[in-house]
């Protein structure tokens, strides 16, 4: 007999919402103190400076506000763990839609600014409330989960491109490591290949035989990080093989073909 289908992992919407918050916070504190040294650095994300990305990641939660402001939809058509693969093909169009909003105004101003609005706007909404979205329709509460990928990617890439020590809020890296590694099960359905990113998820992925006790024969495993950019591709599998940051040993434990989940 088949084993059953695995229920969809469920994350604290109170936590959640203070992750966001939180790390939102982080990434304000440390671009009030950007120099425009650092500002004019490239950030590694195509044509994008340190001072584009810095308005990115203000925007990401100045255009929840406004999604919150607008009218509801009426049904939930994507849940989180789909989220990573319907990002791609809009990325043009959110880039051009941060720029025309954000575009001129002081970095400090549009942080505090967005906070505000943010802050405002959770407070009016429940996490059952369905926001109107280019990706698909989601509810508050699976949006925000994937908030804490978009928080915890960029202020990885900013601290990498700036020279920054961006503190990373524990329950935005368990919460972002763990819908991305959901993210990889659904791509690569089966148990043949076990996915451990210690101490946030281990999850089964790969068609082929099921392991069921002892050791498992294909094993990966790797740290949040490190997993984070391979699923984004910050990072490639080969590199972060050799510089010894994933073990992977079986024969079915290749995942560069999977990789990366969202770019």
């Amino acid at each position: 007999m088949p084993p059953g289908k695995k229920k969809p992992r469920t994350y604290d919407p109170a936590r959640i919402r203070t992750a966001v918050t939180t790390q939102f916070g982080h990434v304000a504190a440390a671009v009030r103190g950007l120099t425009p040294e650092q500002l004019a650095r490239s950030s590694g994300l195509g044509d994008w400076t340190v001072a584009d990305l810095a308005a990115h990641v203000a925007w990401i939660a100045d255009s929840l506000a406004a999604g919150l402001a607008r009218p509801p939809a009426a049904v939930a058509e994507l849940p989180a763990v789909e989220w990573p693969f319907a990002t791609a093909s809009l990325a043009g169009k959110i880039s051009e839609a941060a720029r025309e909003t954000l575009d001129g105004a002081p970095l400090p101003e549009l942080y505090e600014t967005a906070a505000a609005r943010l802050a405002a706007q959770l407070e009016r909404n429940a996490g059952s409330r369905v926001l109107d979205l280019w990706i698909g329709d989601m509810t508050l509460a699976d949006f925000l989960v994937t908030r804490t990928v978009e928080l915890v990617v960029h202020t990885d890439d900013l601290n990498r491109a700036a020279g920054l020590d961006i503190p990373l809020d524990r329950q935005a890296l368990a919460a972002c490591t763990r819908l991305l590694a959901d993210a990889l099960a659904v791509k690569a359905p089966g148990g043949s290949v076990e996915v451990r990113i210690p101490p946030f998820a281990v999850v089964q992925c790969v068609a082929g035989p099921r392991h069921t006790r002892g050791t498992p024969p294909n094993v990966v495993e790797t740290d949040p990080l490190t997993w984070i950019r391979l699923a984004t591709g910050r990072t490639g599998w080969a590199e972060a093989l050799d510089s010894a940051r994933v073990s992977a040993s079986g024969e079915r434990a290749d995942l560069a073909a999977l990789l990366p989940l969202m770019s």
